[in-house]
């Protein structure tokens, strides 16, 4: 007789066996074009479940959380409230020379995404929260973080913080720079992989998140 944490581990891998086989045979992997649809489709759910107007995609919770502290101007120097901060973030924010101050609100809220609660991932989000970013590395399929907020100002100045994220891809289409004054003096490697993406956008399907 199979234990419940026997079970759900077997529930967990059949979960994650079942999208890699359907994303692997999709076409993804070879495709340009798709690799851009997929990352898209991924943010059409979230912002469509989550009722947030923008949503930016990133390969690390790192990333994410860093895209949100730029977007509100909290940089070295300054400071946010890090009241409900794990002890891995307050030791990013430390790093980026960010203080604490409990009069200040805090700059996001942290969703961890796991199978159990993955059909709620977007209701969590229905709050006046400036940022909310959810992680979902748990579900197996590698590091992978969205960031939503209603804010535009906050949408543009994390995506910009990208290299190759929505305005340098236009930039490279175009040939025009675009959005120039929120021009970062430093973008990172925060891409996320289409692959990754793929497999969390057929997650969240899976669970009926498009609907």
């Amino acid at each position: 007789m199979q234990s419940q944490g026997t079970h759900e581990l077997a529930t967990q891998h059949f979960q994650v066996s079942f999208v890699l086989a359907r994303v692997l045979t999709s076409g993804v992997i070879m495709s340009i074009e798709k690799n851009e649809s997929e990352l898209k489709g991924l943010e059409n759910i979230l912002k469509k479940s989550s009722g947030k107007q923008y949503a930016v995609t990133y390969n690390s919770i790192s990333g994410a959380v860093i895209g949100a502290l730029w977007g509100q101007d909290i940089v070295y120097g300054g400071k946010t409230n890090q009241r409900t901060l794990d002890e891995q973030q307050a030791k990013l924010l430390k790093w980026l020379g960010i203080g604490h101050d409990n009069l200040l609100a805090r700059p996001y809220l942290l969703h961890t995404a796991s199978w159990d609660n993955l059909a709620d991932t977007g209701k969590a989000c229905h709050n006046d929260e400036p940022v909310n970013i959810i992680d979902f590395a748990g579900l197996g399929f590698g590091p992978c973080a969205v960031l939503l907020t209603n804010s535009e100002s906050i949408y543009k100045k994390a995506e910009r913080l990208k290299i190759f994220g929505a305005f340098d891809l236009r930039t490279m289409w175009t040939q025009q720079e675009t959005e120039k004054e929120i021009q970062p003096g430093l973008q990172f490697n925060f891409r996320l992989s289409p692959l990754v993406g793929a497999c969390i956008k057929m997650s969240l399907i899976k669970m009926g998140l498009n609907k």
